[in-house]
């Protein structure tokens, strides 16, 4: 039994992905629509829907990993964001338009509005929805994060 309990666990760890990333002195999450990060480094103010950056990973990476999954109409995919033990979930939906072409962010928006940024439509949670303490945490810039991509 101990074994099949093993293949499972190995199965679901194949269903998703797990990017890092780092937090920003601008990190502000207020926007209402989406929620971002982003391999590059720098973020102004203006920025407000990113929640970390330096991540190891952007669309065009999750392409060969995730893309059959997230292009499908209508698939659930749950999101979690960990930072410093807290723990944030959120869903969104998949859809057969998605290009996951970007190679420098990934987007989940609220609306069904699609760029090569875009790797979620229709998600519970936009930036504003994080918790305050987290958002807190993440603009210091040594306080690193994870996002784990789930099916």
């Amino acid at each position: 039994m101990p074994a099949f309990k093993s293949f499972l666990f190995v199965i679901a760890r194949v269903q998703g992905a797990t990017i890092a990333f780092h937090g920003h002195r601008n990190v502000r999450a207020l926007h209402r629509r989406t929620i971002e990060i982003t391999k590059d480094e720098h973020l102004t103010p203006r920025g407000d829907c990113i929640v970390g950056v330096g991540a190891d990973m952007a669309c065009k990476d999750l392409a060969t990993l995730i893309g059959d999954m997230v292009r499908e109409d209508g698939r659930e995919i749950r999101f979690t964001i960990l930072v410093k033990g807290m723990e944030w979930r959120f869903s969104a939906k998949g859809c057969r338009l998605l290009t996951l072409q970007d190679d420098r962010s990934i987007v989940i928006r609220k609306s069904m509005y699609i760029c090569p940024r875009t790797l979620a439509v229709m998600s519970s949670a936009s930036a504003i929805d994080m918790p305050r303490e987290m958002v807190r945490m993440l603009t210091d810039e040594s306080t690193r994060g994870v996002m784990v991509i789930e099916f």
